[in-house]
């Protein structure tokens, strides 16, 4: 096994505005693969091992501030995505924290009511 996590997906109340928000603080276009499904895919290079995931809004998916904790790729410069975090709707709840030797990390509260992390 190369990577312990192969796919994640992040619950929404709202699709549009929860597609809107990640697009903003990340900078990306996100893949709507399924028509007729309220799902968009994050960029990922899945052929070269890269690890992928998604926003569904679908009966049974709930957001969450307690559940299992997604750190999203913050780039080189975590600041970068997190400056965009508050004017799409979020609420950043970490700031940008040094893990010494293993880059920064920061959470933040979606536009949805889960909370997620940046690590760069």
């Amino acid at each position: 096994m190369t990577n312990a996590v192969n796919w994640f997906e992040i619950p929404a109340t709202d699709f549009n505005r929860a597609k809107k928000f990640y697009e903003t603080i990340l900078a990306v276009e996100m893949l709507m693969p399924f028509p007729g499904m309220k799902y968009a895919m994050f960029p990922a290079d899945m052929q070269a091992g890269g690890i992928g995931g998604g926003i569904v809004e679908e009966q049974g998916y709930e957001p969450s501030r307690t559940g299992v904790l997604v750190y999203l790729n913050g780039g080189d410069d975590l600041d970068v995505p997190l400056s965009r975090v508050e004017a799409a709707g979020g609420r950043i709840i970490r700031p940008k924290t040094s893990l010494g030797g293993n880059g920064f990390m920061a959470q933040f509260i979606d536009t949805e009511g889960n909370k997620v992390a940046f690590h760069s």
